[in-house]
């Protein structure tokens, strides 16, 4: 099997597990394969806590998601620096993050990293907010080297889907997406929710999506079919139904978000999801429904705190790093084992971290931190 082959029948299971939870370990198996990866983890962390979740994982040991969340949340050296300078989307290293040598001598390396025979990670970002991210995370064994300009671009052909998948995955919470239930359960959906078929028909719509349809600003029912009303929205809506009922373009490369404006200027995005592939095609019997169209309003994207302090007081990723131990753990010879540097090298990033910020003590670095995270409800604590 050819790589392009590989990619459209792994693009085609991560669809499914979109709609059957059960699938998303083997999609994770399938895609460390393909990236030459030990384990890999669709999980959320926030800055706030040293816990993540793991929503779905396969190929580490329950005993190290354990270790993770009870002691080692808090030392990972990856998480700032992700929460900070990561994008949306970005297909990102560890290496980009930290220096390699540097994560080598840290305590997460020696105690976390190391045992599991794990010598770099490679991650990409679904989602960003102020207060945490979700991410898909691949980890690689040292017998296998550090991930290279290759292995970012095999994941990369993989993540605006996988990135997709898990967005649906959120909305539709459902194990088995089987027609008989599927109708009741759009109808408890917030998201305005449409069923339709190959011409563009509403076959079913859920409360919210009948509340946009009287409205009239976004979305009209023109003789009976699914219609934007901005115009350009609407011809790539209908291209999307028509080929999607051909089930050759069931996983485009294109993908299926399309930005939507309301006749008041607010913007939207439609999701919209072929039902006519693998399990998907479960869900559209009953209706002859090819798509499922998901239509949200767009939110802004507000900087994490951290991500303000850096940038006001342009601080690097290493003191960035030093900073927020310092805020976590407590004074220098606290930090230094933790990030695997010496004692002068803390003492030289907070120095430095005093000059850009002005502050001359370390109780004032939590006092200011502590006042730019209290805006969203919660600072970082011991």
């Amino acid at each position: 099997m050819d790589e392009s082959e590989r990619v459209s029948r792994l693009i085609g299971d991560i669809y499914d597990a979109a709609l059957d939870r059960g699938l998303w370990p083997s999609v994770l198996e399938k895609t460390c394969e393909f990236v030459v990866g030990q384990s890999g983890a669709l999980l959320a962390q926030s800055a706030t806590q040293s816990k993540a979740q793991f929503f779905f994982e396969w190929g580490t040991e329950g005993r190290f998601i354990e270790s993770y969340n009870q002691t080692y949340g808090i030392l990972n050296p990856l998480h700032v620096p992700t929460m900070i300078y990561a994008n949306v989307g970005d297909v990102r290293v560890a290496s980009e993050f930290i220096p390699h040598d540097e994560l080598l001598a840290c305590r997460f390396y020696k105690e976390w990293l190391s045992p599991q025979g794990i010598v770099d990670a490679m991650s990409v970002m679904f989602e960003k907010s102020a207060v945490s991210y979700a991410m898909l995370a691949i980890h690689r064994n040292e017998r296998h080297g550090l991930f290279n300009d290759d292995s970012k671009r095999r994941l990369g052909l993989l993540a605006r889907h996988f990135r997709r998948a898990v967005a649906i995955g959120q909305i539709i919470t459902l194990h088995k997406f089987e027609a008989a239930a599927f109708a009741d359960s759009l109808d408890g959906l917030a998201f305005a929710t449409f069923l339709v078929d190959a011409g563009g028909r509403i076959v079913h719509a859920n409360a919210a999506g009948h509340i946009m349809l009287d409205k009239g600003t976004l979305i009209r029912a023109a003789a009976g079919k699914f219609a934007a009303v901005d115009t350009q929205a609407n011809h790539t809506l209908r291209d999307i139904f028509i080929n999607a009922a051909d089930d050759h373009d069931a996983v485009s490369s294109r993908g299926y978000a399309v930005p939507l404006s309301a006749r008041d200027g607010e913007r939207y995005i439609a999701h919209v999801l072929p039902l006519t592939s693998g399990a998907r095609r479960k869900a559209g019997v009953a209706y002859s429904a090819v798509a499922a169209v998901f239509v949200c309003k767009t939110e802004l994207e507000l900087p994490h705190p951290l991500e303000t302090i850096s940038a006001i007081f342009k601080l690097t990723p290493a003191e960035m790093r030093v900073l927020v131990m310092i805020v976590q753990l407590g004074g220098v010879p606290q930090v230094a084992p933790v990030l695997g540097i010496s004692e002068p090298t803390v003492k030289t990033h907070l120095q430095h971290i005093f000059d850009k910020t002005g502050v001359k003590r370390q109780a004032d670095l939590v006092k200011l931190v502590a006042g730019y995270m209290s805006p969203v409800g919660a600072g970082i604590t011991n």
